[in-house]
């Protein structure tokens, strides 16, 4: 419950967003989309603006809210972005032509298991953001960090999967697998040999992977 509360007073006094920012977090709310929340986004973002990078790969962009918030916070970054869900891009597409940021962000369409080839003309990144199928976790992280640069970071969603992470029973057989995956992709990132990470428990659970 304590926990709660800070949850809570903490989104309570950030600052509200540009109302084109609310209508897409009224839009996925009401549409079953995910989006970053919203202390996990304001704490990545605010993680961005200290390392300014020039060139951002987002693996994941539903209907591009968080790729926007970036493009907003970092005017001078660009941003690749990919999507496989055919009705979550043409939004996305719209959504970011609304805003005038189409020259700043590029949208990929297609599986991001398949999408190396394209994304590799746009490397290397300065940040990598992973926030796509929670199971393919390890893939995503094993196929794109390699077009890290040698300063840049890793930031990956959803870690602690509404807390679930740490539940010792979970009654749901699909929830439990992939409760599984994800449990089994955070101590395979905390023990990677290449990499610095840190879990921080905001918004949903945010990795932060940093090269050794």
């Amino acid at each position: 419950m304590e926990n709660e509360k800070l949850h809570a007073y903490i989104e309570g006094i950030i600052p509200a967003r540009l109302e084109f920012f609310q209508r897409m977090e009224s839009y996925a709310k009401d549409h079953g989309v995910p989006i970053m929340e919203l202390v996990g986004i304001e704490a990545m973002l605010q993680l961005l603006r200290i390392q300014q990078p020039k060139n951002i790969l987002e693996v994941g962009t539903a209907i591009g809210y968080s790729a926007l918030r970036m493009a907003d916070a970092l005017p001078n970054c660009k941003i690749v972005t990919i999507e496989r869900d055919a009705e979550r891009y043409e939004l996305a597409e719209q959504y970011i032509l609304e805003a005038g940021k189409e020259t700043q962000i590029l949208i990929i369409k297609g599986d991001a298991l398949e999408a190396e080839p394209q994304v590799k003309e746009h490397g290397p990144f300065q940040a990598i953001f992973i926030d796509a199928a929670k199971g393919q976790y390890q893939r995503f992280f094993e196929m794109y960090s390699q077009y890290l640069d040698d300063y840049g970071v890793i930031i990956t969603d959803n870690v602690l999967f509404k807390g679930l992470v740490c539940e010792e029973e979970i009654e749901n057989k699909r929830t439990r697998n992939l409760v599984k995956k994800i449990d089994s992709f955070n101590r395979w990132l905390m023990n990677h040999p290449d990499f610095y990470t840190v879990i921080l428990p905001v918004g949903d659970g945010v990795a932060i992977s940093k090269k050794r």
